[in-house]
């Protein structure tokens, strides 16, 4: 096995699992928490403009969403890929893995950019975005989709550097990058002096732009190798066997996330039916219960840090305790969460935004009833992210597609129409499907059928990595 190269992050495949849970998780949370940031700095300065700017960002997120999830999938490959052999203390490996990762991403990036541009017009128009709003959302979504690579760029960045359990980096880079966002939002939205101001589309441009300066420096990084990772411009010619594997590792990953963004995007259109009121509760309140959310994220992509990199240093026991510790630490985190958006919810919601007291009460209402189904999700997520640690990305799209398409959004649809709820009954989907899928998951997990091949090495070592662990 090569020896390392040079000094590297603390290994995570020895001492007490719950403290690298958390020692990975909590800066996870933390950049994540900064990510949404930017939206919620968008949010505040946009909901200045009234309900109708609200609304057209809320029908932009959904179709953004779903175009960096085609992507962000290759970056859970990324990030497996470098924990396993980071665990197995293969740093050559390491580093080539990071190159092929980028150039795979960010190829996919600008494809999807270029098409993304072009196609606004008619991707708003399929999801019935009426003539009040038509304009305003095309000019910001149009903005995001040329700032793609950028984004993509910096996601790959934060998992290649997770997959070597470096987090405090990317949390720096992103207390920068939304410090400055929130300086520019208000430039670009309303202008001062000689700059006009662009409304929406301002919004836009002030994360695109800090987005910028995010992978810059991360780029900086890479190429000093101070981090762990070390990135040689000779490392950027195409591998094509591990391009090839890292596309088989990524592509469940991509459907995974691009299931639940189109799923969000269903759930949008079921809102915009009932009216601009309702659509821009559901906007507010879904960004709020999203960014409740984020603490299951960041223990998901920790527990799959972790269990890849002890399944890499021939740990499986290690890696199975690891996803126990993540289930239990997500289900209760996220009710002392739930609890805690319950309580706040009203100032939560004024907070983003003024002058609409319909909205007001619908997205309290929004959050409120949605707020202690948290705790399922956290399960959910937790579980997810112990199967893609483990190479089973396929098993982690199926929780997706099932949780989000045969539970969810038929749910909403039934309630929402078919029942004496209306439109409310997009609130309680929430709470119903939350708690049917962590318990498919809970009990996909217990019956130990993830143990399967994946393509993070031969089928024999996997064989005798499942006969251990049993």
């Amino acid at each position: 096995m090569p020896a390392p190269t040079h000094a590297t992050a603390a290994p995570l495949t020895q001492g007490p699992i719950l403290r690298a849970l958390l020692t990975l998780a909590v800066p996870i949370v933390l950049a994540n928490l900064l990510q949404t940031g930017y939206q919620l700095v968008d949010a505040y300065w946009v909901g200045q403009l009234g309900a109708n700017a609200v609304a057209a960002v809320a029908v932009s997120f959904p179709i953004n969403f779903l175009l960096v999830a085609l992507g962000s999938g290759f970056s859970v490959a990324g990030s497996v890929l470098v924990a396993r052999h980071f665990g197995a203390r293969n740093l050559p490996a390491v580093n080539h893995v990071v190159a092929q990762s980028l150039v795979l991403t960010l190829s996919l990036s600008v494809l999807l950019a270029v098409g993304a541009y072009f196609a606004s017009p008619l991707l708003l128009r399929l999801i019935g975005v009426g003539p009040d709003i038509f304009a305003e959302a095309d000019a910001f979504q149009r903005v995001l989709f040329l700032g793609l690579p950028l984004n993509f760029g910096f996601l790959m960045f934060q998992a290649l550097m997770r997959g070597v359990g470096q987090v405090r980096l990317p949390l720096y880079i992103n207390m920068l990058a939304l410090a400055l966002n929130f300086l520019l939002d208000p430039l670009f939205i309303y202008g001062y002096g000689p700059l006009r101001g662009l409304g929406v589309a301002g919004a836009a441009l002030a994360t695109v732009s800090t987005q910028a300066l995010s992978v810059v420096l991360g780029f900086v990084v890479l190429l000093r190798g101070t981090s762990g990772l070390k990135l040689s411009f000779r490392g950027f010619r195409p591998d094509t066997e591990l391009m090839l594997r890292a596309f088989r590792l990524g592509a469940p990953s991509s459907v995974d996330l691009s299931a639940r963004a189109l799923g969000l995007s269903m759930m949008t259109i079921l809102a915009t039916g009932f009216g601009t009121t309702v659509l821009a509760a559901y906007g507010i309140g879904s960004r709020l219960l999203a960014l409740g959310i984020i603490p299951a994220l960041g223990i998901s992509l920790a527990c799959s840090t972790l269990v890849a990199q002890n399944l890499g240093a021939l740990r499986p026991d290690r890696a199975r305790q690891t996803a126990r510790y993540a289930i239990g630490t997500s289900f209760l985190g996220l009710l002392l969460v739930g609890a805690a958006v319950y309580a706040a919810a009203e100032p939560l919601v004024r907070f983003f935004l003024t002058g609409d007291e319909t909205v007001v009460v619908e997205a309290v209402q929004f959050v409120r009833i949605a707020a202690f189904s948290l705790g399922f999700t956290g399960v959910q997520q937790s579980v997810s992210g112990f199967l893609r640690g483990t190479g089973n990305t396929l098993g982690a799209m199926l929780l997706t597609i099932i949780s989000t398409w045969v539970l969810q959004f038929p749910i909403a649809w039934y309630l929402a129409i078919h029942t004496a709820l209306g439109f409310r009954g997009l609130w309680w989907s929430f709470v119903v499907s939350n708690a049917l899928a962590a318990t498919l998951a809970l009990l996909w997990f217990l019956r130990g059928s993830w143990q399967q091949a994946d393509p993070l090495q031969p089928q024999a070592d996997v064989e005798a990595l499942a006969e251990e662990a049993g």
